[in-house]
């Protein structure tokens, strides 16, 4: 072998140097704060973690095929800090039993730990310090039983089947999940933001099934602004037209700004009806489809809203990655603790394979760092190299590989 080739090949497995962004103090010390570890003679914490990681990054359907695939790379398996494969039954009670809130809090620990390193330096133009972006994505369940709620009722014999929602609020300029929280899919969206911690003078946008005028009246008090879309059945009245324009068909701009009054009540029993200012934005874009914003933000121009509004997309490709790149479609467990652990896992890595993009600076799109990965994931080559430049990485192996001696030597 060449002196080329040694330096493209390394140590570790893939799999390993991956995993090497978990810094093992940190993840040992979390197991410390949950107690993870208690009542586990051999199945710690750690084999259970590498297990998932390994058959999420493979994208295997179940915990069998984990099993076996790690036994026949037995003599591999030290490098990822294990001293022997775990037995199938053990996964499963661990995915039962193991408490899923220690995967929700190593995934925060990363998140914190590489916030200042995903932060990209893009803008869209605005003097905005903080912009987030709340979504979420439902995925389907099998059953019914753990989670309720995922599309309309079947007609004659079918079930309908379960499904869980996850939903996230992301820095519009790090792609990753400050904030994450899994529910059942009939939870509705709104709920979501009585969770969320703002700080004055942030932006969040959403999608209009999130409005929630109680929550925005009081978001408006402490200058916390949004940007979301009104529903088609808003009820309101208009305090103000500000302007109203007339656009040539094909091109996009504001068609009319207003000041209005929406309606809500403190409660579902509450008798006093209360109003809120916000602005209402009726905007088409360059395609002839409407949209209808509104904000508490009276100071950034109409189209300073919309513009703010087009950055919502970057959660819908947050969630198409991870449903296209990674397991989600089978489950390793049933009960409602397996599927929440299964969950933190795959967040965790897509989080792991988003920093090593960053780290690299490859022009890959993340698919195809997803796709290098899971093919090449036992193999001892150098990661980064490989992320950076594949093309160049083939050229020096193929040149340094002497295949005379080959079954199918090369010719030409």
């Amino acid at each position: 072998m060449s002196e080329n080739t040694n330096k493209n090949l390394v140590g570790q497995p893939i799999l390993t140097q991956v995993l090497a962004l978990v810094i093992r103090n940190k993840f040992n010390g979390l197991v410390t704060k949950h107690k993870s570890d208690r009542y586990y003679k051999k199945f710690y914490t750690w084999t259970h973690f590498v297990s998932m990681m390994f058959g999420i990054y493979i994208r295997f359907d179940s915990v069998t095929e984990i099993v076996e695939v790690m036994i026949g790379c037995v003599g591999k398996i030290g490098h990822f800090g294990l001293s022997e494969v775990p037995p199938k039954s053990t996964i499963n009670d661990g995915n039962r039993e193991r408490d899923n809130k220690f995967f929700e809090s190593l995934y925060f620990s990363l998140v914190n730990r590489y916030s200042s390193f995903l932060s990209s330096s893009r803008t869209i133009g605005l003097n905005i310090k903080e912009l987030f972006i709340v979504g979420s994505t439902t995925i389907q369940l099998f059953s019914s039983l753990v989670f309720k709620g995922v599309g309309r009722n079947p007609k004659g014999v079918g079930k309908k089947k379960g499904g869980i929602k996850v939903h996230m609020l992301i820095d519009a300029f790090q792609d990753v999940g400050k904030f994450v929280k899994v529910t059942a899919a009939k939870v509705h969206d709104s709920k979501f933001l009585n969770d969320l911690t703002l700080n004055p003078f942030s932006m969040v946008v959403f999608g209009k099934a999130y409005n929630h005028y109680k929550l925005f009246a009081k978001w408006t008090e402490k200058q916390i602004w949004f940007v979301t879309r009104m529903k088609d059945n808003a009820v309101y009245e208009v305090v103000q037209i500000i302007h109203e324009t007339i656009i040539p068909e094909g091109k996009a701009g504001v068609l009319k700004e207003e000041k209005i009054n929406p309606c809500y009540k403190e409660s579902a029993k509450s008798k006093d009806v209360k109003t809120l200012l916000l602005r209402r934005i009726t905007y088409r874009d360059d395609k002839g489809r409407l949209y209808v914003f509104i904000t508490n933000n009276m100071a950034l121009t109409d189209q300073d809203i919309a513009d703010i509004y087009k950055q919502r997309w970057q959660i819908e490709l947050l969630f198409k990655k991870m449903k296209q790149n990674f397991q989600l479609h089978c489950f390793y467990g049933e009960s409602e603790n397996a599927i929440r652990l299964q969950i933190w896992c795959t967040l965790i890595a897509q989080l792991l394979l988003t920093v090593l993009q960053r780290k690299t600076k490859t022009k890959k799109v993340f698919f195809t760092v997803a796709c290098i990965v899971r093919q090449h994931l036992l193999s001892y080559l150098n990661l980064e190299e490989l992320l950076l430049n594949s093309k160049r990485f083939y050229d020096k192996y193929h040149i340094s590989v002497d295949y005379s001696d080959s079954l199918f030597p090369l010719t030409g």
